[in-house]
């Protein structure tokens, strides 16, 4: 019998930075949202032994070097359970490289299928633990909605849902190393730090506009200047109304918020000419994650 999951990518509404831990990774805290623009993963068991992967972009790795392989091998080792032979396709349509964690989702909802499979009984903070030996954002896209991820993103909050809104998401031709970020965070003096307190506030009382005025990522503030059009692209959502324009992971997407769907659809049509890739959103609730 065949499982198909989506695997929905995300946006970090805010990403803090707040040091650097002694086992070499970075405490963050971030404010992620899951948007409807999605991979499909499908899970097909098998009789002959083992894990095979396919996918409609030849060029993603197809073996251990893939988050969704991991992610499975992962599952079996933590819990023991015997692995069957399984088959893994994804079809992708979240961007590769675009600070939308689209490989991570795609694990996250190999792990969601593997235990609606063998072990339905498992505590989803259990998966979640699961998740986070195999990538810092699979925790969070295991469960998805709208959290606040603090540590290396596995100590997960369930917040109140961004409000109803529409979300013009703009990739440009360039990737933007992670790793170098992360050594310029450690050189340079961030300049300031989202208001995460007043998101977290903005969101309980179920107000955009407070929301968006608090929409920051401190990878912006070193972000080196080869990478100008990621700028380039914020300016032109907020001159095309957007209520806020961000960067989101470490980049190079950039989203823009918008109240009513006409005018996010017009920006979106704009920018078109002049980014490698466009999508038209919506936020996804938690509820959109099938346990």
């Amino acid at each position: 019998m065949t499982h198909t999951e989506p695997a929905f990518a995300k946006l970090n509404l805010t990403l803090d930075i707040l040091g650097k831990r002694e086992d070499g990774y970075h405490d963050m805290r971030m404010v992620m949202q899951s948007i409807d623009l999605h991979d499909v993963v499908t899970i097909t068991p098998r009789e002959k032994a083992g894990l095979t992967l396919t996918t409609d972009l030849p060029f993603l790795p197809k073996g251990d070097g893939n988050i969704a392989t991991k992610a499975a091998a992962r599952f079996f080792q933590s819990t023991g359970l015997p692995a069957p032979g399984l088959s893994i396709d994804i079809r992708k349509s979240i961007p590769v490289c675009a600070g939308m964690a689209g490989g991570s989702s795609d694990g996250a909802a190999v792990l969601r299928t593997l235990r609606r499979l063998c072990a339905p009984d498992m505590p989803p903070r259990r998966l979640e633990e699961i998740g986070a030996l195999v990538g810092s954002d699979v925790p969070y896209c295991v469960r998805g909605g709208t959290a606040l991820a603090e540590g290396r993103g596995e100590r997960l909050t369930d917040l109140p849902p961004l409000p109803p809104c529409f979300l013009v998401v703009c990739k440009p031709a360039c990737s933007v190393s992670t790793p170098e970020l992360f050594g310029l965070v450690r050189t340079k003096r961030l300049r300031c730090h989202p208001d995460t307190a007043g998101l977290l506030s903005a969101l309980e009382h179920g107000d955009l506009e407070a929301a968006s005025h608090r929409f920051y990522n401190v990878f912006e503030d070193v972000l080196p200047r080869r990478y100008s059009q990621v700028f380039e692209i914020k300016g032109a959502l907020l001159e095309r109304g957007a209520m806020a324009a961000s960067m989101t992971g470490s980049g190079p997407s950039v989203f823009g918020l918008f109240r009513d769907e006409e005018p996010a659809r017009q920006a979106a049509e704009a920018l078109e000419a002049s980014c490698q890739t466009v999508f038209l959103c919506r936020p996804a609730a938690r509820e959109d994650i099938q346990w």
